[in-house]
């Protein structure tokens, strides 16, 4: 069997002819199996949706319950036929519930990354390679030129900052399913154990993780209780990027701006959102990381999605693997990133 005979790019997605259902589909179909509960990959009006229990209730979380006609949760290494095609989900590192997904029919394997990452975090499964076939790749970061700092060493950036203006408060920007929860667990883990402030779309998704059993710490709504702008000098508070538009971030005396993202290596990027501490933190994989994960797979073919898919596929060509991009419209990161 070919490749592009189990799955093949569809307006709609990665669709698979001989178990009829997509991945990750940008529009609704009839059966859809989701790597994560990121917006620009989980979407709602699906007939039937596969995915780990956690990505599930997550999309419960963000769409409503009734977000598809059926669901079927599935676990990390469960096999499941469909339509006489094997499907089996495998941490993806990203966020919390996040898969991979491997998709087999006679002897041809084909792993869909999702998005992932390959650094340890506490706040979400730890990545695992699946050997494969073919190995379809996320390219958010494929470029030489990101290579992601060490994320500890971020967060002691951020808790400098904290002992130098102690007058002011630290508002970061950061995306409310997974990046917010991950920068709470570092702070915690570099020995801050003050209460930390949240903007109210963070608080539904940071119970569901301290309900899975990651443990947050002392978190409070970052609401003016005396109608004193200055009582949150010193504090730490994490607000949703929108909101770093709307009023809500005048109500903060002399606030110091950071934001938490990849796309922080980019200093016009930072510039742009007025950011004054800008901290490389990134739920996907940097180059290295892209390039070692092709190898570990041992895939002989490569196909590249939504990012840079360019400098990627060269890069198999030059190592003699082969490689193509798969130009998937509709994935635009939810700057999730």
């Amino acid at each position: 069997m070919r490749p592009d005979q189990l799955l093949r790019p569809e307006p709609a997605g990665l669709y698979c002819e001989s178990g009829d259902f997509y991945i990750d589909p940008v529009r609704p179909v009839a059966r859809a199996l989701i790597t994560h509960g990121h917006a620009d990959h989980a979407r709602v009006g699906h007939g039937s949706v596969m995915a780990t229990r956690r990505t599930l209730d997550i999309m419960a979380i963000r769409f409503g319950k009734d977000f598809a006609g059926t669901v079927q949760p599935v676990r990390f290494g469960e096999t499941v036929m469909v339509n006489g095609v094997t499907v089996s989900f495998h941490p993806a590192g990203h966020v919390l519930g996040s898969a991979q997904i491997a998709v087999e029919k006679s002897a041809m394997r084909i792993v869909v990354s999702g998005d992932y990452k390959r650094l340890k975090d506490p706040t979400a499964e730890h990545f695992e390679v699946v050997p494969c076939d073919v190995f379809i790749t996320e390219a958010t970061f494929g470029l030489p030129v990101f290579n992601h700092p060490e994320p500890h060493a971020e967060i002691r950036r951020l808790l400098r900052s904290l002992d130098r203006f102690p007058d002011r408060a630290h508002l970061i920007g950061a995306y409310a399913l997974g990046k917010a929860q991950r920068v709470i667990r570092l702070l915690r883990d570099n020995g801050h154990d003050r209460p930390i402030f949240i903007h109210g779309a963070l608080k539904t998704l940071c119970d569901f993780y301290q309900a899975e059993g990651i443990d947050l710490g002392d978190l409070r709504p970052a609401t003016l209780e005396n109608g004193k702008a200055g009582e949150f000098a010193g504090e730490i508070i994490l607000g949703p990027p929108s909101a770093f538009n709307s009023p809500w971030v005048r109500r903060f005396a002399d606030p110091l701006i950071a934001f938490a993202s990849g796309w922080m290596q980019v200093r016009q990027r930072a510039k742009q959102r007025g950011v004054e501490l800008p901290l490389v933190l990134s739920d996907h994989c940097d180059w290295r990381e892209l390039t070692e994960t092709i190898r570990d797979t041992g895939a002989g073919e490569i196909w590249v999605t939504h990012g840079r898919e360019e400098g990627l596929v060269r890069w198999c060509e030059l190592n003699q693997i082969r490689a193509k991009p798969l130009n998937l419209v509709g994935y635009e990161d939810e700057a999730e990133t």
